[in-house]
């Protein structure tokens, strides 16, 4: 029951305060740590397709393996102190891995740009949430864009990090969250690190199989329950759910883009350079901004349910 006590007051944390920005940072320290070892294994195997490989596939075990003592130890040095004090570690190291807020503060910039300050500010907002060339954007392009970040984010930044604690507590779910940075940080299939990066995309693959589409299962169900179209979810989810190059990325974005009855995904520029991409969803109505908070509701309904079911869950273990 701590547990399930620890997951709840870290999320309810995380709506409150949002992710705080201190130099120490648990997710600043982990992307160091990657660095660290990305800078040694890849000078080692530079030029080397078997030597990237292996040096990869190395420091994404070693950084896993680091990162689960490094937690597991942090507990157990609480946890010698007093209960009140390893609580209290375990409820801030959920806290930390939930991206909620952040997520909901860090799109709604987008909505206000565009609806105060015009396309422009619209851009220069949404260019901290993605990776593609923005200044191609249309304003129905930075909507999109806003509403696939939600969509995707809802599992990689809030729901599969609660999936993980609620089955290995803050130990599982740090070893999710190194996984999923290393991804972020070196899972290129550019001429970099396209060996080199190539373990951390697998596991990252592998880690995000299951809650993505629990995710956007929970995304359906949201639908139904927050006055959106929820058949419409259902019907795009089960069509468009392998419409992207990833085998997880538009599982939630195909149920998003049923349940607000809009297309999203399609081509997109990257660093001056085309990516011919499939759609999600059908073009029923053009998007607009208040789809940005429909996303929103979407996104909470889906977690709040994901919050009942890792209670279940403990509740079940517990007996």
């Amino acid at each position: 029951m701590e547990l399930l006590a620890a997951l709840i007051l870290g999320f309810l944390l995380d709506q409150l305060l949002g992710d705080p920005q201190i130099s120490c940072h648990p997710v600043r320290l982990l992307g160091n740590l990657i660095h660290f070892f990305e800078r040694h294994f890849f000078r080692w195997g530079k030029g080397k397709k078997h030597a990237l490989l292996a040096g990869g596939a190395f420091m994404a075990v070693t950084v896993c393996v680091v990162t689960a003592f490094f937690v597991q130890g942090l507990l157990f040095l609480a946890g010698q102190i007093s209960p009140v004090i390893h609580f209290a570690a375990e409820s801030l190291l959920c806290y930390f891995l939930y991206a909620a807020k952040d997520l909901r503060v860090e799109s709604m910039n987008v909505y206000q740009a565009l609806k105060e300050n015009g396309l422009e500010e619209g851009r220069k907002a949404v260019s901290m949430i993605v990776g593609r060339d923005v200044s191609r954007l249309d304003e129905a392009g930075v909507i999109k864009a806003a509403v696939e970040t939600v969509a995707e984010n809802t599992s990689d930044g809030v729901i599969a990090p609660l999936f993980y604690m609620a089955i290995g507590g803050p130990v599982l779910g740090w070893v999710y969250k190194a996984i999923n940075t290393m991804d972020s940080m070196v899972g290129y299939k550019n001429e970099t690190y396209l060996y080199f990066g190539r373990a951390a995309a697998r596991l990252d693959d592998a880690a995000n199989f299951l809650p993505s589409r629990l995710s956007a299962l929970l995304m359906v169900t949201g639908a139904f329950l927050c006055g959106l179209d929820g058949p419409g979810a259902w019907k795009i989810f089960l069509r468009d759910r392998k419409n992207h190059a990833s085998p997880n990325s538009a599982q939630t974005e195909a149920a998003c883009a049923g349940a607000l009855g809009v297309q999203l995904a399609g081509d997109a520029w990257y660093f001056g350079v085309l990516h011919k991409k499939k759609t999600i969803g059908d073009n029923r109505r053009s998007v607009e901004a208040e789809d940005i908070k429909r996303a929103h509701r979407l996104m909470m309904a889906a977690v709040l349910l994901s919050l009942f079911l890792a209670a279940g869950f403990q509740l079940f273990l517990a007996g």
